[in-house]
């Protein structure tokens, strides 16, 4: 290569491939940030419909503009996507394309000018304590998985788990004799979490009937497996829950309406938020004080219905 070529071929911009770029973004995330396994796969899905948008020709723009961002989330919205939905895609790009201009990939600071949605705080579909007795009574001896669907249930209502941290315990993590577990949830901070009688009993009930009668060389030491020996992941606890929820009659129930509820009922027995906070694993206070609101809503509601003066 001549000199004046070698200098051309030096001023020209590198042309990087998106999926390339969104590896090492996501590897940082990991690695860095120490962000959990299923942020970084929500981060992957949409980072690769943004880059279907702005990118056609499968090649990063250096000058890549506000315009493209816009037009993103104006497809997302024609979608029918949810604000809240729409919000985390954002926040996605936000943190890739700050990245990519710390990198040098990118000319302008385009990030910095993204302003994040201000989402509505719903209030949590928590469930009365009777509608999580019905869940929790909905298997059946007679059921071919009754020891593990039971366990599960009870499980979930005990500790106030996400689907993914259950799915992922192993026995190590489990003192059955103390009543407590260790579990691992968002950005791998760990947790100890108790674990009532009932859960304990139905628990062991598995681990000496059901497990023990499916454990293979493939369990990997995991708690909860299949008929076939191999650890449930989170898809296959959502749908024992509704599988159970609809047989109990119950609507609109799935895995984190469980958590919701053991935090609900948390607080409205007296617990302390700081504990509730710590048992359900949030880093923001914020996040835990919605059950408050949960539990003034009640009380709101229950004035109303008994107040003489009402």
């Amino acid at each position: 290569m001549t000199p004046v070529a070698q200098q051309q071929f030096a001023t020209q911009p590198i042309r990087q491939s998106p999926p390339n770029m969104v590896k090492r973004f996501l590897d940082y995330l990991f690695v860095e940030c120490g962000l959990s396994a299923n942020t970084i796969t929500a981060y992957r899905a949409d980072l690769c419909e943004f880059w279907t948008d702005s990118c056609p020709d499968n090649h990063w723009p250096e000058d890549l503009d506000i315009l493209a961002v816009q037009t993103h989330m104006m497809n997302l919205h024609k979608r029918g996507l949810c604000t809240a939905s729409i919000a985390r895609h954002l926040a996605a790009i936000k943190m890739f394309l700050r990245y990519q201009h710390q990198s040098g990939l990118l000319r302008r600071d385009v990030a910095s000018i993204i302003e994040l949605p201000k989402k509505w705080r719903y209030l949590p579909d928590s469930f009365h304590a009777d509608e999580i007795q019905r869940l929790l009574e909905a298997p059946l001896p007679t059921d071919e998985y009754y020891d593990r669907d039971k366990a599960l249930l009870e499980l979930l209502y005990a500790t106030g788990l996400r689907a993914s941290e259950v799915a992922s315990l192993t026995l190590n993590q489990l003192n059955l004799r103390i009543g407590y577990l260790r579990c691992m949830g968002k950005g791998n901070k760990e947790r100890i979490v108790p674990i009532g009688r009932p859960a304990i009993k139905a628990v062991n009930n598995y681990i000496d009937c059901f497990r023990r009668a499916v454990e293979t060389s493939k369990s990997e030491n995991s708690l909860f497996l299949s008929r076939t020996g191999r650890p449930l992941d989170r898809s296959n606890v959502w749908r024992l829950v509704r599988k159970y929820a609809l047989r109990a009659g119950i609507k609109n129930l799935h895995t984190h309406s469980l958590r919701h509820s053991f935090a609900t009922h948390m607080v409205d027995g007296g617990a302390n938020i700081r504990i509730v906070q710590e048992l359900l694993g949030h880093a923001d206070p914020s996040t835990t004080q919605v059950y408050v609101h949960v539990t003034e809503k009640r009380l709101k509601d229950v004035h109303r219905r008994f107040h003489p003066r009402q």
